[in-house]
């Protein structure tokens, strides 16, 4: 019998699942995969709710809801003065990833090369090699995760058709500065390439830092796609709705690839999360600063277990550092371990690597209930005093 597609077959069982199947088995506390555990704003969800008792249920138009494409162009223009006009340059899509997947099925093509940093989400590669492009990869360096200018630029060349980041960025909480943003903006001009901007933790962002999208760098205005979430805005992850924005020209493939993919994205949802974009400034700055507290409370936890903690700016994760803790396992084992003996569970960063991954760094996620914070604390402390 003949067998599966040669890229996306060569990919195990991604190691999120792996972890939670782990984690279920041992009934730990699971810190592993971004997702809060509540149920996300009430008045969102009862929009949703409401609109499927009025609203229409059919098929929505292929670009999305034209209140939610108003939404998305208020959104850009009032947190980033980016003027964009909704009927011409924003769609909505089934989720982040699938607005990934239409981003790069719609501009790449066979022998195409795609610069992208690691750490990385999981999708961006299977992707790229599905679509038959050729990644090209610039580490980024704990703790502060900054890159190498020289190895930037080394990665440009004649066949480079785009820039992939993710900004601020899952797994590494690094929030990118003006300065880097205008190091990598300056090099996609000079190369005559584009930009997909992955910016679903846009309002993740802590300690007064500013999020600043690459679109809205001098240059790049016409270069550059932009991916929103309202799972991470909103803190409703299960609801998949996605939205892309960009110039005419480089939106209009990546629909006739969207079209082929989901079309459409349920109306009721969409509708909702209009509802939401159009929340007062305090619903953004009142998330921003939850999620802070909670990435406070989880360091401070994890450092009287024992464990170095890295900084996070932004997203819903903080990265701690294991060399120190002399069992000589790599992160992948000794996430395993974390799970199975002390009861709480972890990602390894070596999963966001494709290439030379660092061995001692695990990933929390935080965006949890304070209570369930502080019992993985709780048993960090336990398991590492007890080791002592």
């Amino acid at each position: 019998m003949k067998s599966g597609n040669s890229v996306l077959s060569s990919y195990g069982t991604t190691i999120f699942e792996v972890m939670s199947r782990l984690a279920e088995t041992h009934k730990a506390v699971n810190l592993g995969q971004g997702f809060p555990d509540g149920n996300g704003p009430a008045d969102l969800v009862a929009e949703a709710t409401r609109y499927l008792d009025t609203g229409w249920n059919q098929y929505p138009s292929m670009m999305g809801l034209p209140t939610l494409r108003q939404a998305v162009a208020e959104h850009a223009r009032r947190f980033y003065g980016l003027d964009v006009d909704w009927a011409s340059e924003v769609m909505v899509t089934s989720g982040a990833t699938e607005a990934l997947a239409a981003c790069l099925f719609g501009l790449l093509e066979p022998g195409d090369e795609v610069v992208l940093f690691q750490p990385l989400y999981d999708s961006y590669v299977p992707i790229i090699r599905r679509a038959g492009a050729v990644p090209r990869f610039v580490s980024l360096r704990a703790p502060d995760w900054s890159f190498d200018p020289d190895e930037l630029r080394a990665a440009f060349g004649p066949r480079t058709k785009l820039v992939l980041i993710n900004n601020p960025l899952n797994p590494a909480a690094k929030v990118w500065g003006w300065e880097e943003l205008s190091t990598l903006a300056e090099l996609v001009q000079e190369h005559d390439c584009l930009a997909v901007c992955d910016e679903v933790y846009e309002h993740l962002v802590f300690d007064g830092r500013p999020h600043i999208p690459l679109m809205a760098l001098p240059g790049m205005r016409d270069r550059t796609l932009r991916i929103g979430s309202a799972g991470k805005t909103f803190s409703l992850t299960g609801w998949k709705v996605g939205y892309v924005t960009g110039a005419p020209r480089l939106l209009q493939p990546v629909a006739k690839a969207h079209q082929f993919l989901t079309f459409t994205t349920p109306p009721n949802l969409q509708h909702a999360v209009a509802f939401g974009l159009r929340k007062d400034d305090a619903y953004f700055h009142g998330l921003a600063a939850d999620m802070q507290a909670k990435r406070d409370r989880l360091t401070a936890g994890l450092r009287a277990a024992g464990l170095t903690v890295l900084p996070a700016q932004g997203t819903y994760f903080v990265t701690a550092d294991i060399g120190h803790t002399g069992l000589g396992e790599g992160d992948t084992e000794f996430c395993k371990r974390l799970t199975a003996e002390a009861g709480v569970t972890a990602i390894p960063v070596s999963a966001f690597f494709d290439q030379d991954p660092p061995g001692n760094l695990i990933r929390f996620c935080f965006c949890k209930k304070d209570e369930t914070l502080d019992e993985a604390c709780r048993r960090l402390e336990g398991w590492f005093a007890a080791r002592a």
